[in-house]
Parts: structure tokens; C-alpha cells; sequence
């Protein structure tokens, strides 16, 4: 029994101390893995679909702890002064981002692309999903006052907003909310920090108390 146990006690250290090899060698830096993960995601990514990227190419079965491990070390690998980019948490995932001392210069770049912006339509119709979703095209037209057909089907492409299922009023029209990739375009982690709408009428009610007193 005591010889039985011993090999049992052995089998048990070798594997998981061929665990403990295969993570850290130098072939299979788990680290950079997730790096290169995170870099080349177009919007934040998740713990959870880190670890089913890691488990498909090594065939392993990894947990979140070792994810936060590697992530911890990468946040403080671009905290140096030196680098333009930090990792941050945003929107439920993970993103690099240029710091905030590069903003201006990253801002004149947009500048000079101008034609990749959203138009002023698009904009509005946007606005309006974002601060009343889910809301149907009807619903977004009424409020507009125009017919918001292009400006949609534009946000759509652009995937800045994505079909929210189906209304239950007549004719069941499709209902249209903000997409992820909203929240990572304007740096959002939840929609509670969009400007508060009294905070906006406050503003244009003040730039147009003199059109009141024409009218």
C-alpha cells in the first residue's frame, strides 16, 4: 500500500510539474500570447475568450488566475513612462490604448481622415439609440423629424450599433441598440457615464433663451 501511494504521489508531482514546465518555456511565454491576444483584438476582449483562444493552440485547459497573472504583468510592462500605450480594463475586456499625454496628437490623425468620420446624421441618429434603446427606426424618424433609413443602415456597417430582436407592437419592427464597439469608439465602460440629458438642456437652453423671447 505504502509502495502503491508513493507511485501515486509521484505520478501526481511529475504532472503537475510538467504543467508548471510547459508554461513557462520559452516557446510558450504565456504572457506574450495573451499580449499579441489583446493587441490585434479590434475591441476589448475578455478573460473568457482569452482562455478558449489559449486552450484551442495549446490544448490545455487554463483558468482565469493564470490570465490575471499574465495580465498583471503586461499592465506593468506598458506603465513605463517610456511607452505611449497602457492596457486598460474596459467595457467587461481588456484594450491597449494610447495615453492620455498622446491624445492631441493622436486627435490631429483623425483630423486628416475625416472621410472615415460619421456624418452629422449619423451622429444624431446615433445619439438617439444610444440614450433611447432599444428603439425602433419609426421611433428614431419621429424624433429626427426625417427619414433615418441611410444614417441606420450606415451605423450598422459600421457596426456602431446591432439589432436588439423584435418590438411587441404591430408589424414588429426591429429594435436597434449601441454595439460594443460603440462603447470602445467613445471610451465607454458602462452607458451610465454618457452625459446626462439634463446636463445637455441645460446647455442649449441657455444658447437659446433669446430665440424663446422672439418667438
Amino acid at each position: 500500500m505504502c509502495v502503491e501511494s508513493g507511485l501515486v504521489f509521484k505520478s501526481e508531482t511529475a504532472f503537475f510539474m510538467s504543467k508548471i514546465l510547459f508554461l513557462y518555456m520559452p516557446n510558450h511565454n504565456i504572457t506574450r500570447h495573451i499580449e499579441a491576444l489583446i493587441f490585434s483584438s479590434s475591441q476589448s476582449i475578455s478573460t473568457q475568450e482569452i482562455i478558449l483562444a489559449l486552450n484551442a493552440v495549446f490544448n490545455e485547459e487554463f483558468v482565469e488566475e493564470q490570465v490575471f497573472e499574465s495580465i498583471e504583468q503586461i499592465k506593468e510592462k506598458y506603465s513605463q513612462d517610456d511607452l505611449a500605450i497602457e492596457l486598460v480594463f474596459l467595457n467587461n475586456g481588456y484594450q491597449f490604448l494610447t495615453k492620455k499625454d498622446y491624445h492631441e496628437t493622436v486627435n490631429q490623425l483623425q483630423l486628416h481622415r475625416s472621410k472615415k468620420k460619421l456624418s452629422q446624421a449619423a451622429m444624431e441618429t446615433l445619439a438617439i439609440i444610444a440614450y433611447r434603446q432599444p428603439i425602433t427606426k419609426l421611433e428614431i424618424e419621429q424624433i429626427r423629424g426625417v427619414n433615418s433609413d441611410y444614417s441606420v443602415q450606415r451605423l450598422l456597417e459600421k457596426e456602431m450599433i446591432s439589432i436588439d430582436g423584435k418590438a411587441e407592437t404591430p408589424g414588429r419592427p426591429i429594435l436597434y441598440r449601441t454595439s460594443t464597439l460603440f462603447m470602445d469608439y467613445f471610451g465607454l465602460s458602462s452607458l451610465n457615464q454618457l452625459p446626462q440629458l439634463k446636463d445637455i438642456v441645460k446647455e442649449e437652453n441657455s444658447v437659446g433663451e433669446n430665440v424663446e423671447q422672439i418667438n
